[in-house]
């Protein structure tokens, strides 16, 4: 007897678009500016429309650790720790992980104001310095621009390189529970339906 298949949709294929990020930003740190999309759509998503549609869907890393953990079985499948899930942790990376964001930020600002020389190096999981010269030589754009670039893909390297590790030691989306983009769009979604029982 055969199983009926899951119909697939062009969003099923947007891990593509998580491993393209990475190689374009590996050659040229200016791509990394495109992160800026996995930022931004989740907030659109649940200010507009009070839903996790972009977690739940169009999340390109989400769906790549899918891939590898659930078809390419990368995962041992384990259910997590409670505490990776609790609301204690998940505020508590997402604070920690503003808090980068926002170093980052001010490391952009001292480039911009000529206080700081541009740093071409990725900073994996906000400790180790790795030389990323090549990814950089000059362009038509000011320095800081190409800072951001370095602090930014140093972010979403570190990020991935997260979730891959819980992929591979627990299920397959385990990042997913504990990811900032999810917990604040969670929280924009709580206070949206709160204000709606409201009226």
């Amino acid at each position: 007897m055969k199983t009926a298949t899951k119909k697939k949709h062009w969003y099923d294929y947007l891990w593509i678009w998580t491993i393209v990020y990475f190689a374009l930003g590996f050659f040229n740190i200016l791509f990394a500016w495109l992160g800026l999309i996995d930022f931004i759509l989740p907030l659109i998503f649940a200010i507009a429309g009070g839903n996790k549609l972009f977690c739940n869907h169009f999340c390109g890393r989400g769906q790549l650790f899918w891939v590898l953990g659930r078809n390419m079985k990368c995962s041992r499948r384990k259910p997590a720790p409670r505490w990776i899930s609790s609301k204690w942790f998940r505020y508590g990376f997402l604070t920690f992980f503003m808090t980068m964001f926002g170093s980052m930020i001010f490391q952009t600002y001292l480039v911009f104001s000529g206080a700081g020389t541009l740093r071409k190096a990725i900073k994996l999981f906000w400790t180790f310095k790795v030389p990323w010269k090549w990814a950089y030589n000059g362009s038509v754009f000011p320095d800081w621009v190409a800072q951001f670039g370095f602090g930014f893909y140093s972010l979403m390297l570190t990020s991935t390189l997260i979730g891959l590790i819980v992929m591979a030691l627990y299920k397959e989306r385990t990042w997913c529970s504990f990811c900032p983009m999810g917990t604040m769009t969670q929280g924009i979604c709580q206070i949206k339906a709160k204000k709606g029982m409201e009226k």
